[in-house]
């Protein structure tokens, strides 16, 4: 919201804005890659609008850094007769901005490296509300009664355990097809780019790191109850409980459903005939699909988990071996049941199934003639049929994205090129639908319309990846865009990402609708065509349409949890996600994101926990007496280290030739406000005493300070506050300004250098500083990795002994101990 009416503050103050028509400019909000595409597109409801040049602004400094020529213009598209294409790609510096074009500017947005941060990991936090079991976000039970056996010739009413795994959507269903998609797709994100994930919860899902990555937690969760779904060879169930759950929102450890049984949900045993026990029934022809789906997720399994657990590796191996060949003895697909409504997942293709499980069992059975097996599934479906369709029915070609294809053009086999191509054509059908419009949008608003745009985005990057190719470089990048907010609508579709953007806050579901729990991390479903929202059953709008004006024939997306077409969350599009955020991740980094960081208050106080790494950072606002000690140190050293001044440090003559020389020596120089400010009182840390724009302020003359020294605000994106005090707000104004909030990291007594005999603060000897560092490095598990050790370039003539004349043996200490020293990029 803040965001929202930041925005139309700026629209009002642009000239001419007032009576300007009702224009708007979409961007991703979560942000940018310095290198990568980026296009925003202007839609305006002025059919005479025409527009040839936009501008970027800075928002920290206030002042334009980028002009350019507006691509052609496009005709009419959804609710707006006019559009054009804003390619701002050759702006690269770091840093928060806005688009300014045709009396219309842009929400915020970044550019940055480290957009993508933690996005993957982000989406976790909206599996782990969806187990079933134990539920960490509730921290209690449900579903644990579950459940007894239908459609099974001989056990028909017998119990089976069957609890765990996730939920599909906001109701309590639960599917093989959409759960073992998603513990592959989680696992192939992970097998993809393991530096991306972190640890930070335990097996349970609740908080505290158990030493293995989150993701693999959550695979572990889904692949659990994929075993009780399979407990035997050729004994396969497909679905947990039916549509008689849709009766009233309430969470689920509230579930007062009953299906005759008590607590006890029915399980469908997979026959591959069509099943439905009320007034409908599905179309199944076979179990190949789920069989597939199975084999898969147990492959990966042992691939990845295996490695830390050899017997549940080799079971896992066994497992997916005898999935592969119970669905290449039974062909065709096999439907998720219907009950009272005609609505179900009505997956029509199955060889793309066994293609992927074929590829990943062969890479545990080498030499056993599976690759030849899966190159002949996938000669039958050489693209995934959704990929240039108009329509198509709910889940009619799924999983969207086709993984066999990628693993075949990966394999080396001579067979290679015949599958990047299937790839390409795939693509070039979806850029071929989009190519006229101006959001190079080509998938179909169908029913869970964004987990095409996931599909599409994954197969894009992966075919890139192998390829080399960049053909599809911009259609990749507007679909990426797309889910962040670059769309008729001006939304993210992942509930609460990014955290000061557009974002959907009424799903679907009863954690948010009725009890007001936030369900983060979350994909919906997306746009559909106004044709499908308007037939089906239940939808319906409860209030008035806050996008009512963006709404079209073409497509609406409502952000109301009466409308499950467009805004209920699923899991398995949610763990789709997680490849491409993953990969963006990385692209940003390089592979060097900090690991196993730490935060506190929204600022990082620790670099990687794992890496005997210390960063020397040292701030300077009126003193500057160690100055040239420690620029020799370090240089004796060969050290590169962080200083953060004030304004007033960087404005002081006397401290210009100090400030040459430390940038000469390539050390970093970065911010530590204007004047020094106290953000909070000391004694009530939540409170502010300044506003908003005060810390803009002030912290824009900061920079302007640094300026006259040819520091560019782009190369020194970190900031320390003054005092080393601040709070979640602060931290929120420096993500709106573009800069990284650090702090020093406690445990020693490094900060109190600056200490006089008789001062307010107690004073605090050098000899104790220099004995608690080395302390905690002996006496911490982890040492000192990671940290921000943080002392001042000068102090207060009273105090006797300067800490800066005992940096040099406390180097040669620590350098004894391992440890290398490093300075912020």
């Amino acid at each position: 919201m803040r965001q929202t009416l930041l925005c139309l503050l700026l629209a009002l103050l642009t000239p001419g804005a007032l009576s300007a028509p009702a224009s708007w400019i979409r961007v991703n909000q979560l942000g940018y890659l310095p290198h990568s595409r980026k296009i925003a597109v202007l839609v305006s409801k002025d059919s005479a609008l025409f527009v040839r040049e936009f501008s970027v602004r800075e928002l920290l400094m206030d002042r334009v850094v980028f002009r350019a020529r507006v691509s052609r213009p496009f005709g009419p598209y959804a609710a707006f007769p006019r559009s054009f294409r804003l390619d701002f790609s050759r702006l690269t510096s770091e840093g928060a901005y806005v688009l300014e074009c045709g009396g219309a500017v842009s929400p915020p947005f970044r550019i940055g490296s480290n957009v993508y941060d933690g996005a993957a990991d982000f989406l976790l936090r909206y599996l782990r509300q969806q187990r079933s079991g134990f539920n960490p976000f509730l921290k209690d039970s449900c579903h644990t009664h579950d459940g007894y056996i239908i459609y099974h010739p001989a056990r028909d009413s017998e119990h089976i355990d069957v609890s765990g795994g996730w939920h599909d959507a906001s109701d309590y269903l639960q599917y093989v097809t959409t759960s073992a998609n998603a513990v592959a797709q989680l696992l192939f994100a992970y097998e993809q780019h393991p530096a991306a994930f972190e640890d930070s919860v335990g097996a349970d899902g609740l908080a505290g790191a158990n030493g293995i990555p989150d993701i693999l937690d959550e695979a572990f969760w889904g692949l659990r109850w994929l075993l009780k779904m399979n407990p035997a060879p050729e004994v396969m169930f497909n679905q947990l409980a039916d549509d008689r759950d849709h009766l009233g929102f309430r969470l689920p450890t509230l579930d007062s459903v009953n299906y005759g049984r008590g607590r006890e949900r029915p399980v469908y045993f997979c026959t591959g005939k069509p099943q439905g026990i009320f007034s409908y029934a599905n179309r199944t022809t076979g179990i190949a699909s789920t069989a597939g789906k199975f084999a898969s997720a147990f492959a990966f399994g042992a691939r990845i988990l295996g490695k830390e657990r050899p017997a549940l590796g080799e079971m896992l191996r066994v497992k997916a071996l005898d999935a592969y060949r119970f669905g290449r003895a039974n062909p065709g697909v096999c439907q998720t049941a219907p009950c009272r409504a005609p609505y179900f997942y009505e997956e029509d293709n199955w060889v793309d199934d066994m293609e992927f499980a074929a590829t990943q069992v062969a890479s545990l059975y080498p030499d056993s003639g599976f690759i030849r097996e899966a190159d002949a599934y996938g000669e039958q479906e050489p693209v995934t049929p959704w990929m240039g369709a108009e329509k198509a029915r709910h889940y009619q070609w799924y999983p969207f994205v086709n993984l066999g294809h990628y693993f075949l053009a990966k394999s080396g086999s001579p067979e290679r090129v015949k599958f990047l191509t299937y790839m390409r054509d795939g693509l070039n059908r979806v850029r071929e639908k989009g190519e006229k419009t101006p959001f190079s949008f080509g998938v179909p608003f169908i029913w869970c319309s964004n987990n095409l745009v996931s599909a599409g985005l994954t197969q894009a990057m992966l075919y890139r990846e192998l390829s080399g190719d960049m053909r599809f470089e911009e259609m990749e990048s507007m679909l990426r865009d797309w889910l962040f907010g670059c769309n008729p609508w001006g939304t993210s579709m992942i509930i609460g990402l990014p955290r000061r953007g557009v974002t959907p806050h009424d799903p679907h579901s009863a954690f948010t609708h009725v009890y007001g729990y936030p369900i983060d991390g979350g994909l919906i479903d997306g746009p559909v065509a106004a044709s499908i929202f308007q037939n089906l059953k239940g939808v319906h709008l409860s209030r008035p349409d806050p996008f009512a004006e963006f709404q079209s024939d073409l497509a609406v997306y409502h952000d109301d949890w009466a409308d499950y077409s467009t805004n209920e969350p699923t899991m398995d599009g949610t763990a789709s996600l997680a490849y491409a955020l993953s990969s963006l991740e990385i692209a940003g980094n390089r592979g060097e994101r900090v690991r196993h960081s730490v935060f506190d208050r929204g600022g990082l106080v620790r670099m990687d926990t794992t890496k005997k790494v210390i960063y020397l950072v040292f701030t300077g606002h009126e003193f500057a007496d160690g100055g040239r000690t420690i620029r020799q140190t370090l240089a004796r050293k060969k050290i590169q280290a962080s200083f953060f001044f004030t304004g007033d440090f960087y404005r002081n003559p006397a401290f210009a030739p100090l400030i040459r020389s430390l940038r000469r020596d390539g050390h970093y120089l970065g911010a530590h406000s204007d004047r020094h400010l106290l953000y909070s009182p000391w004694t009530n840390r939540d409170s502010l005493l300044l506003s908003r724009e005060e810390f803009f302020s002030d912290l824009r003359a900061n920079y302007r300070a640094m300026e006259k020294h040819g520091i560019r605000r782009e190369e020194a994106q970190v900031f320390l506050p003054p005092f080393e005090w601040y709070n979640e707000t602060v931290s929120g104004w420096c993500a709106e300004a573009g800069v990284t909030l650090v702090n020093f990291t406690p445990g020693t007594r490094s900060n109190a250098d600056y200490t006089v005999p008789g001062g307010e603060g107690r004073y605090v000897s050098s000899d104790t500083i220099f004995q608690s560092i080395v302390s905690k490095e002996a006496g911490s598990p982890a040492g000192l990795r990671g940290f921000l050790l943080l002392t001042h370039i000068g102090t207060d003539p009273r105090r006797p002994d300067k800490f800066y004349d005992h940096l040099e043996r406390l180097v040669s200490v620590l350098s004894g101990r391992g440890y290398t020293f490093r300075r912020f990029r």
